[in-house]
């Protein structure tokens, strides 16, 4: 188990910097030491490995989001930390990779499409309902809409057409995206504390 994680923990590292097609099983082998025999000793090829990836993430965005709702003070709160989260994870993030998973690993990409549209649009349910009994965001917010509308608006800024790397951070757009959604959301209340966790990152 201890030689599976550390391939899922490389391959991770390699597939988000370069993207998932250009990292072949060999080079995974050749970062960790290893032969290719004892890669596909545990993953029977590479849409295996990357679903495995997949699902490492997946469970790190489960623990992450639970920490955050447990610990944030208020609805606003929750979401700047999941904003360091996300700053964390994009910082060296290759954007084509979410165009290389739906293009070369459907499997994979159905998986991760899932966890958005299930338990990630749960999570900005969850959210902007607690907002909204904490008077931190309009009352006459339609949830649901917005939720969809959050998660929809995650994958904009990897469509390198609009927002080509050379002129623009993921992290820099997603932020962007982020605050005018919250904005949208808020109160005036809701407001004076987006600017307070702004003041407080240095965002």
């Amino acid at each position: 188990m201890e030689t599976a994680r550390r391939i899922i923990e490389k391959a991770h590292n390699l597939f988000f910097t370069y993207g998932v097609k250009s990292v072949t099983m060999d080079e995974i082998a050749a970062h960790l030491g290893v032969s290719k025999k004892t890669i596909y000793q545990h993953f029977s090829d590479k849409d295996q490995l990357v679903e495995a990836v997949l699902r490492s993430e997946i469970e790190k965005d489960h623990q992450e989001c639970a920490r955050h709702k447990a610990e944030s003070d208020n609805a606003i709160h929750e979401v700047f930390m999941a904003i360091e989260m996300l700053r964390e994870m994009l910082a060296n993030m290759n954007p084509a990779i979410i165009f290389e998973l739906r293009k070369y690993h459907p499997a994979a990409f159905k998986i991760f499409q899932d966890h958005m549209n299930k338990f990630m649009l749960s999570v900005v349910s969850n959210n902007i309902e607690r907002g909204i009994k904490e008077g931190l965001y309009r009352e006459d917010v339609p949830v649901d809409i917005a939720a969809r509308l959050r998660i929809d608006s995650i994958f904009i800024p990897f469509n390198q057409d609009l927002f080509p790397p050379t002129k623009y951070t993921l992290f820099d757009v997603e932020y962007k995206l982020m605050e005018l959604f919250l904005f949208g959301l808020s109160t005036a209340k809701g407001q004076k504390l987006i600017y307070k966790y702004k003041q407080a990152q240095s965002i």
